[in-house]
């Protein structure tokens, strides 16, 4: 009952913002213009379609026109972040009694692949922030009041996440933390920082989980990165010099922050992939317009059988991939056995291939796809880091392996 609600409470808020922006809030033809072969609602039910129709039409009408703004300037657009948490985009999987929307994680990818057709940078940390808001449940998070930055990596320990060095030294009823934290999104600009940090011995047993709020003494930030892609949103280091936080700032118990953290990833995973589909989504219509109306050899590129056979191609992989992301989603809201392992397969196959799609698109531009007047190249240059991030690939790869070989 809580799920249907806040279904409602983002139609109506969704029509509610659409009147006051003037937006045209009538449901599109499949996939807002696209193929009904890669028509994202297949498969969806009507109160899933009505959401995903709110989330396409925010990121058409709030996000795109935006991007490449956001994305030059390195803007991090706090108000346009705000208004989708109206719509109940701050934490959509966080539940309705602390402040959020309630929904399940399959609904969370279908509602990230939408906005990330606007803009995938700032998609992106929004799915970030809502893990941490699913990780806690105070701070106004939901409301996008503050803003949340999650705290695993370390210069010395990416994939290796159970290597990480912070400290936190329990001293009467406060932690004094000591360390760094590396490739913080939001950091800096954020107010919330959910970090993971060693309280015990070596290992993942030895790691627990706190929050520090901005302005904490001792909390301090490196250098704003320079980055290939995800520019609307800062990335910085987090410094912990003598950090002093209290004990009641804990998530758990002493110990569970590992788990913690890969609960959290498991769902970003999905969330990363998700962002990519709406990507790829973006960047198969992309190329079908400009097949259909760029001439060469006095013939429009979409007679190109070669050319329609990568499109074909292209459309495959992006279907296939989107089925797999809900699958693993499905998996996770479930709790399944197999939950971590499609997690894995999905972030690996999602990210691959979109990314592949993204770059073929940019490739049927030609000159006109490395012109930053083209968002094709903007998709590419931001999808690159899901290759990376939420564990490497290669990291994926080690995963599902893993399971293969040591389940009977």
């Amino acid at each position: 009952m809580a799920a249907a609600g806040a279904l409602g409470r983002i139609v109506r808020l969704g029509s509610s913002l659409c009147r006051k922006q003037r937006f045209i809030f009538t449901r599109s033809p499949p996939g807002r213009g696209i193929a009904s072969c890669v028509d994202p609602a297949h498969g969806l039910t009507d109160e899933q379609k009505e959401f995903q129709e709110v989330a396409f039409n925010f990121a058409a009408n709030e996000m795109a026109p935006n991007m490449a703004e956001w994305d030059q300037k390195e803007i991090f657009p706090v108000e346009t972040m705000r208004k989708a948490a109206q719509l109940g985009f701050g934490g959509i999987y966080v539940q309705p009694d602390v402040g959020g929307t309630g929904l399940s994680r399959l609904d969370t990818s279908v509602i990230f692949e939408a906005l990330s057709t606007g803009c995938v940078s700032t998609t992106a940390y929004i799915s970030i922030h809502n893990m941490c808001a699913w990780m806690i449940d105070t701070f106004d998070l939901c409301s996008m009041e503050k803003f949340a930055s999650y705290c695993l990596t370390e210069p010395g320990s990416g994939s290796d996440a159970a290597s990480l060095l912070t400290t936190a030294q329990l001293k009467g009823d406060h932690y004094i933390l000591n360390g760094s934290k590396a490739f913080i999104s939001g950091g800096g600009d954020t107010d919330v920082y959910v970090v993971m940090c060693r309280t015990g011995a070596k290992g993942p047993k030895g790691i627990s989980c706190l929050v520090i709020e901005k302005g904490t003494p001792g909390l301090n930030f490196g250098k704003k990165e320079k980055k290939v892609g995800w520019n609307s949103q800062p990335t910085r280091a987090v410094i912990l010099e003598d950090c002093a936080v209290p004990v009641t700032n804990r998530l758990g118990a002493e110990g569970q922050g590992f788990n913690i953290a890969m609960k959290g990833l498991n769902g970003g995973r999905i969330n990363i992939a998700s962002c990519s589909l709406g990507a790829a989504h973006a960047c198969v219509q992309l190329a079908r317009d400009h097949l259909l109306v760029r001439k060469q050899f006095g013939e429009t590129l979409s007679n190109n059988q070669y050319l329609q056979f990568q499109l074909a191609e292209m459309a495959t992989k992006l279907v296939a991939s989107r089925l797999l992301v809900r699958e693993a989603a499905t998996a996770l809201q479930g709790n399944r056995p197999d939950a971590v392992s499609l997690c894995s397969m999905a972030k690996l196959f999602a990210t691959d291939e979109c990314f592949n799609i993204c770059n073929q698109a940019l490739q049927m531009h030609g000159g006109y796809g490395y012109l930053k007047d083209y968002a094709v190249q903007q998709f590419v240059r931001d999808i690159r880091v899901h290759q990376i991030l939420e564990g490497t690939n290669e990291v994926m790869r080690m995963i599902i392996s893993r399971n293969l070989l040591t389940e009977s």
